[in-house]
């Protein structure tokens, strides 16, 4: 096969600087070969997960059960039946045969013909001349080699024989158990906000899918099949001369590499669009689809580099490295790493959470409650009571006094007297108050002790400025009596 790489050691020194070819799938390609069934299982587990497959049609896919197909029971589907098996009995060992090696090599020649002959206008739709036809399927079925560049033959002969090869197959293709795998897959749609389907096609998901039940083909099928899809696309890609786009492409070649044998549209019904549209959709992004998915490369890697394989694409994703078993104890110091940066960031929240509630208790107005919530700092101060790298907020500036007393003062002294008074408190004020701050934070070192002796230096000269108020005005009356 022409996925498995062969590795060759290489002496010859002038060869050693060409470019190094490497096949990404060569450890999905042996472990298909070497063990079918852990291969099988691997790709189903991932194909299930993407489509919803009921258990018969599951066990259809698998193989443990006979396809039930549309149409299966009908009196026309007997009839076809009947008639394709007789004519299968006429073929030689490639037209109406099981798919083979031999087959493909033969139908390739077909194939390698087509590609240098895609500008032919209706390509695939215009009948080709049946006596040449004959003349080149018995050399086929022969095994002779045949000059198709010798002019005796058109492009629209071949195109038509290739054609009637696929039809003429005992089963389409993608095989009948696939055929509900591939209507699964035309419904794949987007879902918007709310989690509702919609009618947009999800076409990562329907790309994906594809691939993996690509995966398990029958090894002459997918060759084929990979052969094929290329010329399609080749094709559409040169519509403009041919008239032949993917979507007419699929019409002519859904019947035969997709749909169920012996069966009638009428059998399909509404089946046919999808089964149609499927087909559009291979030929358009048939550069892609026999690739295997990157979770399935590594799973057939790890498979065989002695790791437990992983069964399916979630379970890879749990992987954060390639999952030797050195990584393990990397993996355990960084978990570590981060536990204790967590720790270390919850703690500092802590601290900055502590630090703003002390802020805000200090920068309250006088009252009783500060002054309780100021002790319980005092009761706990290593852990409420914020250390040096904490800035002291400023004392708040008081409002002055809109009580009774003070309206007696504006009254009975009038402006000037308070304006001077004004001016004989803010010259001296600043010095005296920024000294005592300094024996204050010299003698207590904290903020809270600070502010308890500050309230009472502050009620001792509020009753002070009492006092004198009250002997001036005892002098103003005396003085008018």
């Amino acid at each position: 096969s022409d996925a498995i790489c062969n590795f060759v050691i290489c002496n010859d020194s002038s060869l050693r600087s060409q470019p190094i070819i490497f096949n990404p799938d060569f450890f999905v390609e042996k472990l298909r070969h070497e063990k079918p069934e852990v291969f099988t299982e691997l790709v189903v587990s991932n194909i299930t997960r993407l489509i919803d497959l009921p258990g018969a049609e599951l066990a259809q896919l698998m193989g443990e059960e006979d396809p039930k197909l549309p149409g299966a029971n009908s009196t026309a589907s007997g009839f076809f039946r009947s008639l394709m098996s007789l004519k299968r009995k006429e073929k030689g060992v490639v037209f109406g045969s099981p798919l083979t090696e031999e087959g493909i090599a033969q139908v390739s020649q077909l194939i390698e013909y087509l590609h240098k002959n895609l500008r032919a206008e209706g390509l695939f739709r215009v009948p080709g001349n049946s006596i040449r036809q004959q003349i080149l399927k018995d050399a086929l079925n022969s095994g002779t080699d045949i000059d198709l560049d010798s002019g005796d033959f058109h492009s629209n002969d071949v195109a038509t024989l290739l054609k009637m090869f696929l039809g003429e197959l005992p089963e389409p293709l993608l095989t009948h158990k696939h055929f509900h795998a591939h209507l699964k897959i035309a419904d794949l749609t987007l879902f918007d906000e709310k989690g509702n389907k919609t009618s947009t096609p999800d076409k990562e998901r329907q790309i994906e899918a594809l691939q993996l039940l690509f995966l398990i083909l029958p090894a002459p099928n997918r060759s084929l099949l990979k052969l094929l899809l290329d010329l399609l696309y080749q094709t559409a890609k040169k519509q403009d001369k041919n008239k032949m786009s993917a979507h007419n492409l699929a019409l002519m070649f859904a019947p035969h590499i997709l749909w169920p044998r012996n069966v009638t549209a009428n059998d399909l019904q509404e089946n046919i669009t999808k089964l149609n549209n499927g087909v559009t959709f291979m030929i358009k992004h048939s550069q892609k689809l026999f690739k295997a998915p990157v979770y399935i490369r590594e799973c057939a890697r790890l498979h065989y580099l002695g790791s437990t394989a992983h069964t399916s694409k979630d379970d890879l994703d749990l992987l954060t490295s390639p999952g030797s078993k050195e990584m393990q104890p990397l993996k355990s110091q960084k978990r570590s790493r981060l536990d204790t940066c967590r720790q270390e960031e919850t703690q500092q929240r802590t601290e900055e959470a502590l630090k703003e509630l002390f802020r805000h208790v200090h920068n309250m107005p006088d009252s009783a409650k500060k002054k309780k919530l100021i002790r319980q700092f005092n009761k706990h101060p290593t852990a409420l009571t914020p250390g040096s790298d904490v800035p002291a907020s400023p004392a708040p500036r008081r409002t002055r006094s809109r009580s009774f007393s003070g309206l007696i003062k504006r009254k009975v002294l009038g402006t000037p007297v308070i304006l001077e008074r004004k001016s004989r408190d803010t010259t001296p004020e600043p010095e005296r108050v920024s000294k005592e701050n300094v024996h204050l934070l010299q003698k207590c070192g904290s903020p809270a002790h600070v502010s308890q002796v500050k309230l009472k230096s502050l009620e001792g000269r509020k009753e002070e400025s009492y006092r004198r108020t009250r002997a001036l005005l005892l002098s103003k009356d005396s003085s008018s009596l």
